[in-house]
């Protein structure tokens, strides 16, 4: 019953807290990252990765209506075998990817962030030919959501130093 009880106070306190440290959501009325929703234009993506990144990326900061930056990339991926069997067979592969990202204000043409991302995947070459290409599809698609929310924290993280 007293665990009930302390639950509750902390989560009714909680606000409290955040208030009293000086939070602000990112995406809040005054919050550092207001401006950023629908103001990002994406590079057209050249490939399947790109397409996919630029979607998550859109889903995460909106397609662009007033266009106030453009945000370019640059992205690479290999493959690397991970599980091999005792006869030379390669079972498991990780996806390695790295995006190089800049962040340009659409009207003076400077650079005002960016940087590099990197994660990897995994997926499993076992069964058909067909399974083993879905599985490295399925993979792609993975590491091209991790890369842009990457992207999109670091973003948010450092929009209240220029995104004024």
């Amino acid at each position: 019953m007293n665990a009930t009880r302390l639950n509750r106070r902390l989560f009714l306190l909680t606000p409290l807290a955040l208030v009293a440290c000086g939070f602000t959501p990112a995406y809040g009325p005054g919050g550092p990252a207001a401006g950023l929703q629908n103001s990002i234009r994406i590079a057209d993506p050249a490939d399947k990765n790109g397409f996919d990144l630029v979607e998550r990326l859109e889903e995460r900061l909106g397609r662009p209506k007033a266009e106030r930056f453009d945000l370019t990339y640059n992205i690479k991926t290999t493959a690397t075998g991970v599980g091999i069997t005792p006869d030379n067979a390669i079972t498991r592969y990780n996806l390695n990817g790295e995006i190089v990202w800049a962040l340009t204000g659409r009207t003076s043409g400077a650079r005002v962030t960016g940087g590099t991302v990197k994660s990897f995947t995994s997926y499993s070459a076992t069964g058909s030919t067909v399974a083993g290409l879905a599985a490295h599809e399925d993979a792609a698609r993975r590491l091209m959501r991790i890369l842009a929310d990457q992207i999109t924290a670091r973003l948010l993280a450092t929009s209240g130093s220029w995104n004024q």
